[in-house]
């Protein structure tokens, strides 16, 4: 049985990518691709594909906000998150909004395709961090980190701030108003309980979330 998997990255290198991987498997076919969730709502209304691979960060609409879209439109569609943020941010929540799977984009290509035909035979795909991570929501003991009541967009701006990008660079790479980034700058400092964004670089790198 051939698997028909649509790919949704707003990098048209990494759609290239996948692509070639996933056609060297024998059961897999990409027979789509988009750059953003709108596109990704298009090609799941075509009904072309049985699987998505999607990314969680595109311009315009967030992934989860994609995911919800998709979602009210085909409910059955197994949808595979692939996104650069470690598990610990989004993972619990996109699978409980109906994600079928998380994976992280440093993962082993290996696992993305174990992942696209687990959850093409309408199963979950869950890594064991992830499925760490369930368990310790579900038993209500985790004390959440402060970063993880960001939202995707303060995250985004977060990380690229802690790496030392300017708010103006921000500004035009994320097709935002510099004053649009500056508000997301003040709620993450807030939020964080932060003065600085050398105070956001040393928490980034003391919670692992940049190298």
């Amino acid at each position: 049985m051939i698997i028909r998997v649509g790919i949704v990255d707003d990098h048209a290198i990494v759609r290239t990518g996948l692509r070639q991987f996933l056609s060297e498997q024998v059961d897999l076919r990409v027979t789509g691709e988009a750059a953003n969730g709108t596109e990704a709502l298009d090609l799941v209304r075509r009904g072309e594909v049985d699987v998505l691979l999607m990314d969680l960060s595109m311009p315009g609409q967030s992934g989860v906000d994609a995911l919800a879209a998709i979602r009210a439109r085909a409910a059955e569609l197994p949808i595979l998150i692939l996104s650069g943020f470690p598990e610990t941010h989004y993972a619990t929540t996109l699978l409980r909004q109906g994600a079928s799977g998380y994976l992280n984009k440093e993962c082993d290509p290996e696992e993305i395709v174990k992942a696209i035909r687990t959850v093409a035979r309408g199963r979950r795909y869950i890594t064991s961090q992830v499925a760490e991570l369930l368990a310790d929501t579900m038993a209500g003991g985790t004390d959440k980190l402060p970063h993880e009541s960001l939202s995707e967009r303060e995250l985004q701006v977060f990380l690229r701030l802690a790496k030392g990008e300017t708010v103006g660079h921000i500004a035009e790479s994320m097709f935002l108003s510099v004053k649009t980034v500056s508000t997301y700058r003040t709620r993450v400092l807030e939020k964080l309980k932060l003065a600085s964004n050398s105070d956001l670089t040393y928490y980034a790198l003391k919670n692992g979330l940049i190298q």
